[in-house]
């Protein structure tokens, strides 16, 4: 059994539909940042050996070097992580190993702002620090944030998550004698995909939302639907989703069946 969701990992959508955002854990995501550092230090040793070699050709003298030392630090430790996370859309090498994303903490995407902050603090709680700093925050954080983070309004989302099996609405018990004689066929399109998205966000929804949207899609859906028999609306939505969707089922394999043999017959002919 999983552990209950806190309030804090929840985003309510338009129709206060409870989202689970899942951050990632500390331990995955210390293991992410040191990944960034090693590549963030594996460039810098890069510019060190281009930095040598200016050196001994002659294209670089000790003042000019002091200023390519400043830029390669700035590249490696600033520019790099900025321009990784914003060309991957809040990812970096470390973030794709353990899967997980940069988001805001309204679960929406960074931008550039959120980058610079992050990159400019990591130099000091990352580099400067040796990581001590974004242990210390991230270890008493709730969403494991760093320092960088909580300025900049962030945290790192786990996008790598298993796939969930859709399942299919199964017609109540109580509504086998209504669908015999039952008429949804004038239910517009439309409408039908909206009582089908809401069946199958229900569950995740807060209970008293979950009851209105059921009532006011039923009291849309009535005028399409006849008859309507007494029940529970989330329950009669869920009868008029199967009734229909076996109905437009049947429909298309006659169709199929029409269609292979006026086939056959152009082929006998």
């Amino acid at each position: 059994m999983s552990a209950p969701l806190d309030v804090s990992d929840e985003v309510l959508s338009g129709e206060a539909v409870a989202i689970d955002v899942q951050p990632v854990g500390f331990l995955l995501r210390a293991a992410g940042a040191i990944i960034d550092m090693l590549v963030g230090f594996g460039v810098f040793i890069l510019t060190v050996f281009l930095r040598i070699w200016l050196l001994d050709v002659g294209l670089l003298d000790e003042a000019s070097d002091r200023i390519a030392l400043v830029a390669s630090i700035v590249i490696s430790f600033v520019v790099l992580p900025i321009t990784m996370e914003v060309a991957l859309r809040g990812r970096s090498l470390g973030k794709l190993a353990v899967g997980g994303r940069i988001v805001r903490i309204d679960g929406g995407a960074t931008g550039f702002r959120h980058a610079f902050i992050r990159a400019l603090l990591g130099v000091l709680e990352i580099y400067m620090t040796l990581g001590g700093v974004a242990v210390l925050s991230g270890a008493f954080s709730a969403r494991s944030q760093r320092l960088g983070d909580m300025v900049a309004g962030t945290y790192s989302q786990r996008v790598r998550t298993p796939r969930l099996v859709p399942s299919e609405p199964v017609l109540p018990p109580s509504l086998a004698g209504w669908a015999q004689i039952a008429d949804v066929a004038r239910l517009p399109d439309r409408l039908a995909r909206r009582i089908s998205q809401f069946l199958q966000s229900a569950p995740r929804m807060v209970p008293a939302a979950r009851a209105r949207v059921a009532q006011d899609l039923l009291t849309e859906a009535a005028p399409f639907v006849s008859p309507i028999p007494p029940g529970h609306p989330e329950m009669l939505l869920v009868g008029i989703t199967v009734l229909r969707r076996e109905r437009e089922r049947r429909a298309l394999q006659i169709a199929d069946r029409r269609a292979e043999k006026l086939t056959g017959r152009r082929v006998g002919i």
